[in-house]
């Protein structure tokens, strides 16, 4: 350690100054090399090292004044501009990466002898990536079209437009109900959706039923559980492929409530997080027996299932926020009629609905209720969620599968009464 000390910072930051340059230079090397392009670079990977040895010695003589470096940029870009002439003019070659790579290669120096090291490292893998990763950014931008650029745009609004902008003051009077808490359930909410979205979009366009199922499970249980179950009527050589992907959205239906439980409540997150992990494991165990009952000589169907929809619709998130000021008026009313025994009566019926509101609105702890008791209300809410899926599947899927389907659902409702009672 004494020994590193002795080294002088000036003798370290050229060395790392030289290998940041020399690892860029040879990637591009290497990229041009693998499309038999090594005549159209712009200099080898010696020339890159050169480059930003040349920005750290400009930089280094001239302080912080920064005139030689400046001008040393501007021969090197007059140098680059020549060449990039020619490089039109003899391949018709309009790519301008490599030049830009070789001034970002130029300030190296710079950065090295003023920035934190992580943010060096930060800009180098990020530039190695980029240039890495060209095929296929090309074959994201094919799946795009004009539509998915609307929709990034929506979440944006919604989340960074609208959000930012709501005050945080209480709009019902006794109720510590404020825009800016609304509309930041609608922001989570509608973050899950999205990435479950893209997910099954860019990742997954033609995925299996299991996988249709856990993406599914992430944006809406319910709503993947009825697309599967009129699938499996369809196709009832697939059927144990279709129940096993609604068992799975259910798995993954755990995992997304505990993901806002952790989001809006830690204090609730370490009391129950242990209890949803194993009801989340139980549930996929199911679906995995399901699937391999019987199974085993039938080939995984890949079937592309009808779930990428547009999850921003604002008029989604209207009504997302009008569930949630509605939850919360008659939950606080109900507690102040009938207290818990009202608050157990209505998590059963809120069941059968969209759960996500009412869980959010809840775990928030702004009712004075005790964690306990919000836990147990959380899972008598998904005991009856997971009895309306599985009507659900058995009145839209056919007799085939109702004894499989509700076999699997009863013991997962019973797994759950079992942590509900322990709590």
């Amino acid at each position: 350690m004494q020994l590193i000390g002795t080294i002088p910072k000036n003798l370290t930051d050229f060395v790392l100054v030289t290998l940041f340059s020399l690892l860029i230079g040879l990637s591009q090397r290497q990229i041009h090399s693998r499309a038999h392009e090594e005549d159209r670079t712009f200099g080898t990977d010696r020339t890159f090292t050169f480059i930003g040895i040349l920005g750290f010695i400009l930089y280094l003589l001239d302080g912080d004044r920064g005139i030689l470096f400046i001008g040393g940029g501007l021969v090197l870009a007059m140098i680059m501009g020549i060449s990039y002439f020619f490089h039109i003019r003899d391949f018709k070659d309009y790519g301008a990466t490599t030049i830009v790579v070789a001034l970002i290669t130029y300030c190296l120096g710079p950065l090295v002898l003023t920035q934190p090291l992580w943010l060096v490292l930060l800009l180098m893998v990020t530039v190695l990536i980029l240039t890495e990763i060209k095929e296929t950014l090309v074959s994201i931008s094919e799946k795009f079209d004009r539509y998915e650029f609307i929709t990034l745009a929506k979440f944006l609004i919604i989340a960074g437009v609208i959000l930012p902008v709501l005050p945080d003051g209480p709009i019902i009077k006794g109720l510590s109900l404020t825009p800016y808490k609304i509309w930041l359930a609608v922001v989570v909410i509608s973050s899950i959706s999205y990435i479950s979205y893209l997910l099954k979009k860019f990742v997954f366009p033609k995925s299996s039923i299991i996988i249709s199922g856990i993406l599914g499970g992430l944006y809406s249980s319910t709503a993947i559980t009825i697309i599967l179950a009129k699938k499996c009527k369809n196709e009832p050589e697939y059927s144990h492929q279709y129940m096993a992907g609604i068992i799975f959205a259910t798995a993954m239906m755990y995992l997304r409530i505990l993901l806002l439980i952790l989001i809006f409540s830690n204090d609730l997150f370490l009391v129950v997080w242990p209890y949803f992990l194993i009801l989340f494991l139980v549930s996929a165990g199911v679906g995995t027996f399901i699937f391999y009952y019987k199974n085993h000589e039938i080939n995984q169907h890949n079937q592309v299932i009808a779930t990428d929809k547009n999850p921003l619709e604002f008029k989604v998130a209207l009504i997302f926020a009008a569930l949630f000021i509605a939850f919360t008026v008659i939950t606080s009313e109900v507690l102040k009629r009938y207290g818990t025994p009202g608050l157990t009566t209505l998590s059963f019926i809120v069941g059968l609905t969209d759960i996500d509101p009412f869980l959010i609105n809840l775990v928030q702890g702004k009712y004075g209720v005790p964690i306990d008791m919000i836990a147990v209300a959380c899972f008598q809410a998904i005991i009856s969620n997971n009895f309306l899926k599985m009507v659900y599947g058995c009145s839209l899927g056919g007799k085939s599968i109702r004894i499989y389907l509700v076999s699997g659902f009863l013991l997962i409702i019973a797994a759950t009464i079992a942590v509900m009672l322990i709590l």
